[in-house]
């Protein structure tokens, strides 16, 4: 099967020769394209009347100045990354085999990492196809398309999923503003097989997560946080435990499995709390489970005014810094949170603290932590800093896909 017609690529899988050509400015950095960076913005880009009538999505040859080739790329006149690298051979052919290719080299990898089929399975740039996120739940895999290239060849990516995999269903998630800013839909979908009725249990660091693959976060479950789930777990023994920004019940559950005395998970959405409690009946740790609902800087100053107090805190909050623009008021945020937080720890206790936002980088979320620690009273040390776990790859050349922190203090 190849891939689908569209104005850039015959239907025959012609070779990339056939190709229109995208050629960079002087003032391009193509060194650093020749060295792994897989993205080209806007005002790198001779954007003629040619380029810019090319449809979203569309594939081309990308030279840069000296009209020396680079590679193949997929262009979205409509994106500030108007061109995102697919491959440095201008001759190939992206078809499903192309896709088979790069989905069996990220599946190896992950069969050496974890025992069952529950993982990312496709983190986009750091596995070849930009823009792509695929999570694995057993039988199914949930697809979020985020680059229009990828919509425009849904169809190949999904049969060579099934083909590598074997999974029987394949959801397509179309949410998120990353797709916003590529021009394309929010509609879901299913591309193979069909959807499951109910929540799929997943089993992570001895607990059972539900996982709601059609109407939850992003793909249903957040597989980037498994190790700092487990680092905090070891800490719990026996401990009151508070998650705070908990989803399906992250921290807590893996808490609860590791022996925490009691887990209190808080979160803004009643549909992922009912899912945690879920989690917990299903673990048989219910018993020693609850939750609240409601805005997590509120319930933080409730819980406070209460005067309660847990052992082991944990934030987990959505990105503060999705972006650039929003980087100040992000730190400010992420400061507030330990600032609110700080105060419910015992004496000698555990307060993580977390960032998915890759506008912040590492030594700036630190200091909005240590900041907001200091401005609660109280003082601390940093036992450990966490990043994303093994199923979810760095590419180094693009900071961005180092999103993920989370530190861990001793107060």
């Amino acid at each position: 099967m190849t891939a689908p017609h569209s104005p850039s690529r015959p239907t025959d899988g012609t070779s990339g020769t056939d190709l229109p050509v995208v050629r960079l400015m002087p003032k391009a950095n193509a060194r650093a394209i020749r060295h792994g960076f897989p993205w080209v913005y806007a005002n790198e880009l001779v954007t003629d009347r040619r380029t810019r009538k090319l449809d979203p999505g569309a594939l081309a040859l990308l030279e840069d100045a000296d009209r020396q080739p680079l590679g193949l790329v997929a262009v979205n006149p409509n994106s500030k990354i108007i061109a995102r690298i697919l491959d440095r051979d201008p001759a190939a052919v992206i078809d499903q085999s192309w896709f088979e290719g790069h989905i069996a080299r990220a599946l190896d990898l992950r069969n050496r990492l974890f025992d069952g089929p529950f993982y990312r399975l496709i983190h986009a740039e750091a596995d070849g196809l930009p823009g792509v996120v695929i999570d694995r739940f057993g039988d199914a895999c949930v697809v979020q398309p985020n680059a229009a290239w990828a919509e425009a060849l849904i169809e190949p990516l999904s049969a060579a999923l099934v083909a590598v995999t074997g999974v029987t269903h394949v959801l397509k998630n179309a949410s998120g503003r990353t797709r916003a800013l590529e021009g394309l839909d929010d509609v879901n979908g299913v591309l193979a097989g069909v959807a499951p009725e109910g929540p799929v249990p997943v089993q992570m660091n001895g607990a059972t997560y539900l996982a709601d693959l059609t109407g939850g976060q992003k793909t249903g479950l957040y597989y980037d946080q498994r190790p700092n789930h487990a680092f905090a777990a070891n800490l719990s023994r026996g401990a009151r435990v508070l998650d705070v920004f908990a989803h399906v019940g992250g921290f807590s559950l893996a808490a609860l499995a590791s022996g925490a005395a009691s887990a209190m998970a808080v979160d803004g959405s009643g549909p992922a709390l009912e899912l945690a409690r879920g989690g917990a009946e299903a673990a048989g740790v219910a018993d020693r489970f609850t939750t609240r609902q409601g805005d997590a800087f509120d319930v933080l100053a409730a819980l406070r005014a209460e005067g309660a107090e847990f052992d082991v805190v944990i934030c987990d909050p959505p990105a503060f810094a999705p972006a650039r623009p929003a980087l100040e008021a992000g730190l400010r945020a992420y400061e507030r949170i330990a600032r609110l937080a700080a105060p419910l720890v015992a004496e000698g206790g555990i307060l993580g603290l977390c960032s998915c936002s890759h506008a912040a980088d590492l030594a700036q979320f630190r200091v909005a932590s240590v900041r907001g620690i200091g401005r609660a009273g109280r003082r601390g040390v940093l036992l450990h800093t966490g990043f994303a776990g093994p199923d979810h790859p760095q590419l180094p050349q693009l900071a961005e896909s180092g999103y993920l922190k989370s530190l861990f203090f001793r107060l």
